[in-house]
Order: structure tokens, then sequence, then C-alpha cells
């Protein structure tokens, strides 16, 4: 008969193969899902190109200023969300709108200068139009002036040639009236004579005597006609001389007024006049220039954001003198994140822009992110650095080099900002 301690013996043989069994369950269990897990990352490693030399990255943008101008008043601060067109910093403006006051009031004056250069233009050619009106008629009265001259000069000639004509007439009635004063005085002697023998009665002596005095006044009256005559022609000669001299006049008066209308009616006048108009609104345009310049600076004391974002940091304080370039604010831009990943050189014979990419981001474990590749740089990174290898020189030792890859997330999430400078792990998927 068996004992109790004799039927309780089998018990621990049979935990232990139950131990056992459940131990090769286990193991095989372990051993196909790392099996799986295994064939999984083979299979994820053959099409897709990973690194952990990755991290998140932004365009920062600098905010600087474009002027050397006193900080007058800073109206964010370090971390701050910033919107674009927001102002950040306002310098002391006082020079600037009185240079812009300056420059207003010369472009007025200026205008008001060219008005009237222009307005002087129309009153040149007006007046040209007038003078030169006035000027024509002047040269026609001259011409007429010259026209009148020589028919007064023509006329004087024909006057002295009558006169001349009417001396030599009178010259030639002058012999026979001495003639017959001679005749005359030769008969009233033979009169006398024979009368005062008493051969003729005494009448006939008073006839031959009155005959005398008729010969002798016909004489002196011939010789009187030839010195009128000659009076005559010498004022007729006078009047042509003067008339003569009066076509001389009349010419220099005709050459004057012609001189006169030339001047009066010369385009350069008007010329010279348009080329004043024209330099006063090149100046107009100038002072325009230097105005809108001084707009831009008194613009310029405004610094606004020029992208949405945050404040990264904060160079500039209240007081502070900065020049043109000084950086005074660093925004780090909400939108256009990036991850730059730097893959070896041997990973990226398959790498293309626009391929998927799977994304981890250390901040958030076990949450999946999304992108795809956006561009390869086109050379490794240490080509940027200040002494870059010369891989090919001398004895050197090889050195798998990086090149920077640029890529995108397309699922980025509110909840889970992306900041610059996160640690990344990225695997493209290339094949």
């Amino acid at each position: 008969m068996d004992t109790p301690a004799a039927q309780k013996k089998p018990a621990p043989r049979q935990s232990n193969a139950m131990l056992r069994q459940a131990g090769l369950i286990l193991g095989a269990i372990i051993v196909i899902a790392l099996l799986i897990w295994g064939i999984k990352y083979f299979l994820y490693a053959r099409t897709h190109a990973s690194t952990d030399d990755a991290k998140v990255d932004a365009s920062s943008v600098a905010v600087t200023s474009k002027i050397a101008e006193r900080v007058n008043r800073i109206y964010v601060d370090t971390d701050q969300r910033v919107h674009r067109g927001q102002l950040l910093i306002q310098l002391d403006d006082r020079d600037e709108r009185s240079k812009l006051e300056q420059a207003n009031a010369a472009v007025t004056a200026q205008r008001a200068q060219a008005a009237a250069s222009q307005a002087n233009v129309a009153l040149t050619q007006e007046t040209v139009a007038a003078q030169s009106l006035e000027g024509l008629g002047g040269v026609t009265q001259a011409q007429s002036g010259v026209s009148n001259a020589q028919s007064g000069a023509s006329a004087a000639l024909g006057e002295a040639d009558v006169a001349g004509a009417g001396v030599a007439q009178a010259q030639s009635a002058v012999p026979a009236a001495q003639e017959a004063l001679m005749k005359a005085r030769a008969d009233l002697a033979r009169t006398e004579s024979l009368v005062g023998t008493g051969d003729l009665p005494r009448q006939q002596l008073d006839a031959a005597r009155a005959a005398a005095a008729a010969a002798a006044a016909q004489y002196n009256e011939s010789l009187a006609g030839v010195s009128a005559a000659r009076d005559k022609l010498a004022a007729a000669q006078a009047q042509a001389s003067g008339a003569a001299a009066g076509i001389g006049g009349a010419r220099g008066a005709l050459q004057s007024a012609h001189g006169k209308y030339l001047e009066a009616s010369s385009p350069s006048r008007i010329a010279a006049s348009q080329a004043q108009a024209s330099a006063a609104l090149a100046n107009v345009a100038s002072l325009q220039a230097q105005l809108q310049f001084a707009k831009d600076q008194l613009a310029e004391t405004r610094i606004v954001a020029p992208v949405d974002g945050s404040i990264g940091e904060k160079n500039a304080e209240v007081g502070q003198t900065v020049a043109p370039g000084t950086t005074l604010l660093t925004i780090i831009p909400a939108q256009n994140i990036f991850i730059t990943a730097n893959f070896k050189e041997t990973q990226i014979g398959d790498m293309r822009p626009g391929q998927p990419v799977d994304i981890s981001i250390d901040a958030y474990k076990g949450v999946p992110f999304h992108g795809h590749v956006i561009a390869i740089n086109p050379a490794s990174q240490s080509t940027y650095s200040l002494i870059p290898p010369q891989n090919a020189s001398g004895n050197f030792i090889k050195v798998t080099q990086r090149i920077p890859v640029k890529i995108s997330v397309d699922d980025a999430r509110p909840d889970m900002p992306l900041r610059p400078g996160m640690s990344v792990e990225t695997s493209v998927k290339v094949k």
C-alpha cells in the first residue's frame, strides 16, 4: 500500500515540465517576434536611408537698422510672439522729420519755380510772335521807304535834268539878246548923230532910245533867266543829292528793321526758355527723389517684424545708438520650419527631392512625423568649413563625408512646436 509521501513525488517533475514547455513557447514567441522585427527592419533598411545626425532648422531673420540712430523704445522681448508688420523698435525720428520738412519745402518751392518757367515759355512764345509781327511790319515799312526814296531820287534827277535844259535854253537866249542890245545901241548912236546933224527928226531919237532900253531890258532879262535857271538847277541837284542820301538812309533803316525782325523771331529765345523750364522740371524730379528718400528714412525709424514668428534674441537696448546693418533682434519664423539631415555620402546615391521621409523627434518620443525631401546640398558639409579637407593630396585618412539634405515636415502640429536645434532622426525612402 502506497504511503502519502509516495503519492506526492511525481508532482515536481510535472511542474518542471510545464515550466520548460512554457519557456519553450515563450522563447519561440520571442524568436518569432525577433524574426518578424528583424525581417521588417531588414526590409525597411533596404528601402530607407537613415541618420540621427539631423536637427530642426529654420531660416532665422536678423532684424537690422538701415540708418544710424538712437533707440527710443523697444516694444518686444525675448520669446515673445510677433506678427508680420508689428512695430518692434522705435528709433529717434526728430532729425528725419526735420529733413522731411526741408525736402517737402524744397519740392514746393521748385514746383512753383517750374510753373513760373512754364508760364515764361508761353509768355516768350507770345512775345516772340508779337515782336516778329511788329518786326515784319517794320521791314515792310522800311521797304516802302526805300521805294519812296528811290522814286523821289528819280523825280529829283528828272527835275535836275529839266533844270539843266532850262539853263541851256536860258543861256541860248543871252547871245540873241546881247546882239539885239548891241544893235539897238548902235542904232541909238547913229540916230543921235543924225539927229544932231539935223538929218533925222528928234522923234526917231526917242524911238531909238526906247528900242535901246527895251533891248537892254531884254538882255538883262535873259541874264536873269540864266541865273534863275542856274539856281533852279542847283536846287534840283541839291534835291537829287538829298534823295540819293535818303535812299541810303532808307536802306539802312530796312537793314535795321530786318535785323530787329530776325532778332525778334529767333527760335533760340523760345528754346532757351524751354530749356530753363526743362531744367526746373528736372530739379523738381531730383527734389522729389530726395523727398522720397527723406520719407523712407523716416519710415526706417519704425522697425517692424518682416515675418510671423518669435523673438529668439534681443541685442538692442533703449538709448543705444545703432549703426546700419547692426542686428537688433533675431526672429525665428513660425512657418518655413524644416529639418537639416546630414547623410553619409554613401547614402545619397538613390536620394532624390520629393521622396517621403519618416521623422522621429527626440522631444516627442513615439510620435511619428512625416515629410519629404526638398533639396540635396550641392556640396559636403565640410566644404563650407574654414579649412576644407584635401582628400586627394598627400597622405590622408579617408573620412566619409556628410551631405546636408533639406527635409520638410508635412504634418507639423501646433501642440508640438518644432524649435530650431531640436535633435531629429530621419529615414528617407530611397527605393
